[in-house]
């Protein structure tokens, strides 16, 4: 053994608990919207999230979850509304069926708001396995720390980064790619914001990048494809990468 491994202290870890949470998540989001799933089995998963807190060695279990199921119906009602502004934002979109069903975005929304509930109880490390889970899911990593409020559109839903201090107001609108992180990364900042606030009304392309805690997007602007932001932009903006790509055609 060398002198390292004699420094180490080993602790175990329940690995297993990734795969509890990612059930409970699912059969959770399937109440939410099933009144017969709901019936039908919203007692056992009731009883797979006090398996998960007591593993985690959370106490007071009973209280938690009587609370978390109080804000159940007002979680549902924000969805609803995430759901129709999809449908209103999406061209493609054909009902809100589809919505409910198909839209990675939209499920990644359902498990940010599940988890932020629980990060707002306190509830220590599930919120972020639950938010993991829906990274791993549908390629949108969004911390339950942020801020998001009503009406919430992610489009196509892959490579979307939202940091733990992001506030997000009302009718954002969002696409594949965007980051909405932090200009530095260091440990001393943790109890800083961080990360970007978005009015209200803002849309931001594909690809966008912006970052810093102090930049405010002003509500009804537009963020371009392409584009990185690490200032504030003004209401009512119209923020483009100026380009000189010049494409070349050879004909024969």
């Amino acid at each position: 053994m060398n002198l390292i491994e004699e420094k180490v202290v080993f602790k175990n870890y329940s690995m297993c608990l990734r795969d509890a949470v990612e059930d409970f998540t699912k059969e959770l989001i399937n109440n939410l919207f099933d009144e017969q799933h709901l019936a039908e089995k919203g007692e056992k998963n009731k009883q797979k999230f006090l398996k998960i807190l007591e593993r985690l060695s959370i106490e007071k279990g009973e209280e938690i979850w009587k609370e978390f199921e109080a804000s159940f119906l007002d979680i549902r009602k924000k969805l609803d509304l995430d759901a129709i502004a999809a449908e209103r934002n999406d061209p493609a979109a054909k009902s809100l069926e589809e919505i409910y069903l198909a839209y990675p975005g939209f499920y990644a929304i359902a498990v940010y708001r599940l988890s932020h509930q629980l990060l707002q109880q306190e509830v220590a490390v599930l919120p972020r396995v639950m938010s993991e889970f829906a990274h791993s899911k549908t390629g949108t990593d969004i911390h339950p720390g942020a801020e998001i409020g009503n009406s919430f559109f992610i489009d196509h839903a892959t490579g979307i980064v939202i940091g733990e201090t992001t506030i997000i107001k009302d009718n954002v609108s969002i696409y594949q790619g965007v980051t909405l992180g932090g200009i530095q990364v260091k440990k001393s900042l943790a109890s800083t914001k961080r990360h970007p606030t978005i009015e209200s009304g803002v849309v931001i392309y594909a690809n966008a990048t912006i970052l810093g805690g102090d930049v405010i997007i002003g509500k009804n602007s537009v963020i371009g494809a392409n584009v990185c932001v690490t200032e504030s932009i003004a209401e009512n903006s119209i923020v483009t990468v100026q380009s000189e790509n010049n494409i070349f055609q050879k004909r024969n």
